[in-house]
């Protein structure tokens, strides 16, 4: 294994993943600050945007382009360095690198080679649009939501099965086709469209997703859309509808009351609590 002490710095020698602003310049830490000053070069996906932030705080080190269509390509150059002993930064154009953006290739041979990957802790879409959300922390980022019909599908019906806040990334030239998908496959739940998050203009859109209406015009910056667990909308009527009566009646001999209790449940405004008293009053009829 390589050496993980470099003499020049006195810091590691290896491959650091380091978080970058997601809006806000201000974001970023005094450790990802010292890492890029001392890095031999620095891996990025546009040099355009990474310049702006090196200017910013007086950064200059070699820049290596590395995005989706070369990452494989660059491979064996930058192991060759990281074998040489480089140290080498990975960053995105924004937020925290090999989520949803390139990087899991890279690290991927690094582990291979025995060659140190260290990850900074920063900036992320994913957890600051969860902690403004007031939804559940037990959650699943999905990525970017999925474009081909069967994959829509396929995923939707699992992931609305899951009793988590789901987490997804949506260009602003499609969170109009992706609204439809959310209103039939997320039902009863709350949602927070979050936009331009850490900037000056950033925005909460919140509403629960039967009330989700598509966007007059196209939405300015990347979107990160949260949407709650199941149970987020409290149940509050106390009155069974006579449909919802008759469907018990129907099943009060076949199934446990626990059974019908949560089959009534999910298409009823009524708590589970009266549906239950319910059930009990008729068995007791009986």
């Amino acid at each position: 294994m390589l050496n993980p002490l470099s003499n020049k710095n006195n810091i590691k020698k290896g491959l650091y993943l380091v978080p970058t602003p997601i809006g806000n310049l201000g974001d970023i830490t005094f450790r990802a600050v010292e890492i890029l000053k001392r890095s031999d070069f620095i891996l990025c996906e546009d040099t355009r945007v990474t310049k702006n932030l090196l200017n910013k705080f007086k950064i200059k080190q070699n820049l290596i382009s590395n995005h989706k269509f070369n990452e494989t390509k660059n491979l064996p150059k930058v192991l060759d360095l990281l074998k040489n002993d480089k140290i080498i930064s990975l960053v995105s154009d924004a937020g925290t690198p090999g989520i949803s953006d390139p990087g899991a290739i890279l690290i991927n041979e690094c582990l291979k080679h025995d060659i140190n990957v260290i990850p900074l802790p920063g900036p992320s879409a994913v957890s600051t649009a969860l902690s403004g959300s007031g939804f559940s922390e037990k959650y699943l980022f999905y990525g970017f939501f999925p474009e081909k019909e069967k994959i829509i599908k396929d995923s939707l019906t699992m992931l609305s099965k899951l009793d988590l806040s789901v987490i997804f990334f949506v260009s602003p030239k499609k969170i109009n086709k992706t609204i439809p998908h959310i209103k039939n496959y997320f039902k009863n739940r709350r949602v927070v469209i979050c936009r331009e998050m850490s900037k000056f203009y950033e925005e909460y859109l919140r509403s629960s997703v039967d009330e989700l209406s598509i966007f007059s015009k196209e939405p300015k910056g990347e979107l990160t859309v949260v949407i709650s667990e199941k149970k987020f909308i409290k149940k509050t009527s106390q009155i069974l509808s006579e449909s919802d009566k008759n469907n018990i009646k129907k099943m009060i001999n076949k199934l446990s009351t626990k059974e019908i209790t949560d089959l009534i449940s999910q298409n009823s405004d009524v708590s589970k609590k009266e549906i239950y008293k319910y059930c009990l009053k008729l068995k007791n009829e009986n």
